[in-house]
């Protein structure tokens, strides 16, 4: 059943037109002005308007009001009918948008077979639309560890919800691709999925760029939430949106209308939005650089993003997932990471996260050789975990004014803490690769005065 808007200023001839529709099986909403055409517009996006051309008391005639549906609209068809109708009527009204043009007094088997084909045509579009929209392809979430399968579940359960979410973590650690995992996996997925890079936009551009711009003279340009009209707006960094553009986001949050800036019609949206930053909002808050209130709608269901460091056993994953990316994106060596190379980049220290591990791997297929598998020697050195000791330098001045003994415990202090943190605190892992008994390395541990806490403990020294 489609929902079909009426606008005829004849009451006997609208009212014929929604009979004929309700019995046809369609549902109808009429209107006879442009003040009640856009009302009801506004209220809720018909799927088909059939539209009088000629208006008694009305501020616009059919032809504006056609421009003005196609400008705010573009996706719902206009059938256009006229009872003074000529070639040149028809002809400005499909160079404006119209789907057809239907000469008064019709036919009603003529009407019907028109309002079909009008339909069909609008479902043909928006079915293209979901295909190329299909074919969009990104980064996918890859683990296995326990913090990765609890983002994930968190993830699938607001998927299925409308709420607002806040994803926060550290740089790199993959909030959009969160972002649309939940777009994904909602009952928007097939709708736009838009991405405003809040730090990359000019402060004074910020509300042309996010509410469009309308003038006279160049007509309008849609900003991103038109663009993301059903579907997701996805605020990157939004710690870094102008203050006085939060004011307006939070208005639109509420009312989910706005207008363009220089112009004065209300353009309707429906969005989900759904935030990332790698601040403390409440810091921000306290300072003056982020609005309380916006926060409090934008931070509905807030996700914490984990940073690789304590996802340091998908690595292998994640390894293996972008060589096979950049194998089939850039056309890369399809090469296997050796368990070498895998121990070096799981005790190396990821700033950037998964973002630098990709750049990592991207950077080794593009200079290294074309075949066999990478060694640790490829993996650059620039990012070892903080041991104490750098590339090139076999031990630190400190250390080799030790005694042997002490040096020899502060080197299995530093080897063993590693290793733990390297398998996410997994003592049955880390003893099987060092290759000790489970309760032998339980007494060196203790020994070493170091302290696993939980699944994947953070490892500590004792003081």
């Amino acid at each position: 059943m489609s929902d079909i808007l009426v606008i005829d200023d004849e009451k006997d001839i609208r009212e014929l037109i929604g009979d004929i529709l309700i019995d046809e099986g369609h549902q109808t909403r009429l209107a006879w002005n442009s003040a009640t055409a856009f009302s009801e517009i506004n209220a809720a996006a018909p799927d088909l308007i059939i539209l009088d051309i000629w208006l008694k008391d009305s501020d616009l005639d059919g032809i504006d009001i056609l421009k003005k549906t196609k400008r705010d609209n573009p996706d719902i068809p206009v059938v256009i009918i006229s009872g003074h109708g000529n070639i040149e009527i028809a002809v400005a009204a499909v160079k404006q948008g119209a789907y057809d043009f239907i000469e008064k007094p019709f036919n009603i088997d003529q009407l019907m077979v028109v309002v079909k084909r009008a339909l069909e045509a609008s479902k043909l579009r928006q079915e293209n639309i979901s295909l190329k929209q299909d074919e969009f392809t990104t980064d996918q979430m890859v683990g296995e560890t326990f913090a990765y399968k609890s983002l994930k579940t968190q993830l699938e359960k607001v998927a299925q919800t409308n709420g607002r979410v806040m994803l926060s973590g550290p740089s790199g650690s993959g909030k959009e691709i969160a972002a649309r995992f939940v777009h994904a996996q909602s009952g928007r997925a097939r709708k736009p999925f838009v991405t405003v890079n809040s730090a990359s936009i000019q402060p004074d551009r910020m509300e042309q760029v996010l509410f469009g711009v309308e003038n006279s003279q160049n007509g309008f340009l849609p900003g991103l939430f038109e663009q993301a009209h059903g579907g997701v707006l996805f605020f990157d960094e939004v710690a870094d949106m102008p203050i006085g553009t939060q004011s307006r986001i939070l208005r639109v949050l509420v009312d989910q209308h706005f207008q363009r800036v220089g112009g004065s019609d209300t353009v309707r949206v429906d969005v989900r939005v759904i935030s990332a930053t790698n601040r403390d909002l409440l810091s921000e808050i306290k300072n003056g650089n982020f609005r309380e209130e916006l926060f409090h709608r934008l931070n509905v269901v807030p996700i914490i993003v984990p940073s690789l460091a304590d996802r340091r056993d998908d690595i292998p994953r994640l390894c293996e997932y972008f060589v096979s990316k950049l194998n089939l994106d850039q056309g890369l060596p399809m090469r296997k990471v050796s368990a070498e190379a895998l121990a070096k980049l799981q005790t190396m220290h990821w700033p950037g996260n998964v973002r630098q591990l990709r750049n990592t791997i991207e950077r080794t297929l593009i200079l290294g050789p074309e075949t066999g598998e990478i060694s640790a020697t490829e993996i650059p050195d620039e990012h070892r975990s903080d041991t104490g000791m750098n590339s090139g330098q076999i031990i630190t001045d400190a250390i080799a004014t030790l005694a042997l003994r002490d040096a020899r415990e502060i080197f299995e202090r530093e080897y063993l803490m590693t290793q733990i943190n390297r398998f996410a605190g997994n003592i049955s892992r880390t003893s099987s690769f060092v290759g000790m008994e489970r309760s032998a390395l339980h007494r060196k541990m203790k020994s070493l005065g170091i302290i696993s806490s939980g699944d994947h403990a953070s490892v500590i020294k004792k003081p």
